[in-house]
């Protein structure tokens, strides 16, 4: 086998590989530098980049071309058909139909108060106790006196009348034996036995006589059942009952009770202070009937009548409505706040409810049960909309009727299935859109 000198450019460069089996040396890759006198080779390109740069340009050209021939992509709404309901809504406030207001009837400095604001009580349930020392030592004294009524009275029927009696027997007895005398000394003295003086002594003897007969017998009759004497003694056996309650309810005004079940709205009395009767110390709010009054716009006044149905709901629980009905309409405007006072009944108070918490209220004036429904967010002034046509908003005339918190009745201008956009949207007439499916 004749060997083939390899050429002088295949020599083994530094870094290169080693010679094979047949002493050849694998050419470089283009790393490796050309012999002398020769060009250099070229450099391959690769195409994909190409196609990929044109990609990207291509691609963004249509993302900035799309929107201007096509339009934005904007969300739309539907016209719809359903029940719409037109409310007039309102503020106002939690109020019972009357409050107490909780004062003392005696004037006495206050020794406790076993409740606090805001406080649910019971009938009879005690607010305020003021200082008995006083008042119960009166009553004291004015037992012991009915106890001394009493006593008189059961001593003149027990013994008055008895005693009275006896004395009517002892008297009678006097007088006879007086008269008896008298008669002896008138004979004596006509016989000459008896001076004019024993007879001037046994006139006035009896005299003394007759005149303890005649008290004795007033005495009696004094004493008996229906005499002046059980009359005195009934009169003040009475007087002392009276004094003895005027004691007992002095007592008793030391201790201030709820007169109804409610709850306490406010308080300003504390323990120490010295009160007087006429002076509002506690509100109480009755439990029962629950009102809320709101001020109307007069503008709605024609709207609002006695028996419409409301939903209201708490400011301070939005999220729990409770339904009440319209009781009262005044009849008068407040002329500085252009305003109607507006009552309204709630049956079935919920629990979380507070005398003068703030409400909202939505009030059902009209109702329509097929109403052809534009939403509110797709109103604009005029009034329109900005109706889809063709790709285009189109702005669209409308005739309104009813008006409620879902949307509004569209008498004129619109069918149902059409699209508009929301007002929000604030795109001028013709222009072109990609509506979003609702």
């Amino acid at each position: 086998m004749s060997s083939r000198k390899a050429p002088p450019w295949t020599a083994k460069a530094p870094g290169s590989a080693p010679p094979t089996a047949d002493g050849r040396v694998p050419v470089p890759l283009p790393h490796a530098l050309p012999p002398a006198g020769l060009a250099p080779l070229p450099r391959r390109r690769w195409p994909w980049k190409r196609a990929l740069l044109a990609l990207l340009v291509v691609a963004g050209a249509v993302w900035v071309a799309v929107p201007r021939l096509l339009g934005p992509e904007v969300p739309v709404l539907a016209i719809s058909r359903g029940r719409l309901v037109q409310t007039v809504v309102a503020t106002g406030r939690v109020e019972n139909p009357h409050r107490i207001g909780i004062g003392t009837q005696v004037t006495g400095t206050v020794a406790a108060i076993p409740v606090e604001r805001r406080q649910a009580v019971e009938a009879g349930a005690v607010l305020i106790r003021l200082d008995d020392r006083e008042a119960r030592a009166a009553m004291e004294q004015a037992e012991a006196a009915l106890a001394q009524a009493e006593a008189r009275l059961r001593q003149i029927r027990d013994q008055g009348l008895p005693a009275a009696e006896m004395a009517l027997r002892q008297a009678d007895a006097t007088l006879d034996q007086a008269r008896a005398a008298h008669a002896r000394t008138e004979r004596l003295q006509a016989q000459g036995f008896a001076t004019p003086a024993q007879l001037d002594e046994a006139r006035r003897a009896l005299a003394v006589a007759e005149a303890g007969a005649r008290g004795a017998r007033i005495q009696v009759t004094a004493n008996q059942p229906g005499g002046s004497e059980p009359d005195l003694a009934e009169a003040a056996l009475r007087q002392a009952r009276a004094n003895l309650g005027a004691a007992r309810a002095r007592l008793a005004y030391t201790v201030v009770a709820a007169p109804v079940a409610g709850t306490l709205i406010t308080r300003a009395v504390e323990p120490g202070d010295t009160v007087q009767p006429g002076k509002v110390l506690m509100l109480l709010s009755p439990a029962g009937d629950t009102e809320l009054v709101i001020q109307l716009d007069e503008r709605n006044l024609a709207r609002v009548r006695p028996g419409q149905a409301a939903v209201v709901s708490a400011d301070a629980f939005p999220d729990r409505p409770f339904p009440a009905v319209v009781r009262y309409v005044n009849p008068g405007v407040d002329a500085t706040r252009a305003a109607v006072e507006v009552r309204l009944a709630v049956p079935d108070p919920p629990e979380f409810l507070r005398q003068d918490m703030t409400v909202s209220v939505d009030i059902a004036v009209a109702e329509r049960a097929d109403a052809l429904i534009l939403p509110t967010e797709a109103l604009l002034d005029g009034p329109a909309v900005l109706r889809v046509v063709q790709g285009h908003a189109r702005r669209q005339p409308v005739r309104l009727g009813l008006q409620g918190r879902r949307g509004a009745e569209v008498l004129d201008g619109l069918r149902e299935g059409d699209l508009v956009l929301p007002a929000g949207a604030k795109l001028p007439d013709g222009a072109r859109i990609r509506p979003l499916a609702p």
